[in-house]
């Protein structure tokens, strides 16, 4: 069923109800997604972020192991992205955009996992993150510039006739960030499930066709192979472009431009 329905992968369902007071607390696959994402970047952290893990080893090298040199390309990506976007206070804000960066990265790449469950691709999600983030920014941008914040709506050197179409289409242009940096998580990655759930559904059908013919699902089972290879770069991209944006509107709080 799942098959003919490519849109069922992103469905809610309840593994455990629990409900208290006609409050629903029931353990959803969403949820468990969220726990094993929680337990793979908790456990990972502290076996190779101590000077001796768990096992009473070393956990950083000189010469990095592949697990240390995943985790210092995190590091570095979000560094990077930190100190040359945001120009004032920019050490304050990696701790921050590190566990986004890495919650969004864990949550995506648990999704190509087949029979998973794909976190990132529901609006909940990504507008929880999204607008969370926004209002942050404007608790920053106001207690660092107090009625000054306003100024973002007016450009500079404006005259009054132009201030006046100007700034309804700032303020607008303001307000749809958020929504932007939420829709563009979301509909990439449930656009990306959905054609590879098409895919599989094609070979699927292929297969169970008689004589020579069932070797035609060869196709599309090549066409899955690069669009899962595609998929794993729009996981890569889309966590990178969502701190990045991130990154530029943290700095317009800043400094007002």
């Amino acid at each position: 069923m799942l098959l003919l329905s490519p849109l069922e992968q992103f469905q809610i369902l309840s593994l455990i109800p629990i409900k208290i007071f006609n409050f629903d607390f029931s353990i959803t696959n969403a949820l468990l997604v969220n726990i094993i994402a929680l337990l793979c970047f908790s456990g990972t952290i502290y076996l190779f972020s101590s000077n001796k893990n768990c096992f009473n080893q070393s956990s950083f090298f000189f010469i990095p192991n592949p697990w240390q040199v995943v985790f210092e390309s995190i590091y570095e990506v979000v560094s990077q992205l930190v100190f040359d976007l945001i120009s004032v206070g920019s050490e304050k804000y990696f701790p921050f955009l590190t566990i986004i960066f890495s919650f969004i990265l864990f949550n995506n790449l648990i999704g190509l996992v087949p029979y998973s469950f794909t976190i990132t691709s529901h609006l909940i999600i990504t507008f929880t993150l999204s607008f969370s983030i926004f209002i942050g920014l404007n608790i920053i941008c106001y207690q660092r510039h107090g009625i000054h914040m306003f100024s973002l709506f007016l450009p500079a050197n404006t005259t009054f006739f132009l201030a006046l179409l100007l700034v309804p289409i700032e303020f607008v242009s303001y307000i749809a960030k958020p929504i932007s940096l939420g829709v563009r998580l979301f509909i990439n990655l449930m656009a990306g499930h959905s054609l590879l759930k098409v895919i599989v559904g094609f070979a699927w059908s292929m297969l169970l066709l008689e004589g020579l013919q069932a070797f035609s699902f060869l196709i599309p089972l090549f066409i899955l192979t690069l669009l899962m290879g595609l998929e794993l770069g729009v996981a890569l991209i889309q966590t990178y472009v969502f701190i990045t944006l991130t990154c530029i509107y943290l700095n317009e709080s800043e400094v007002l431009h």
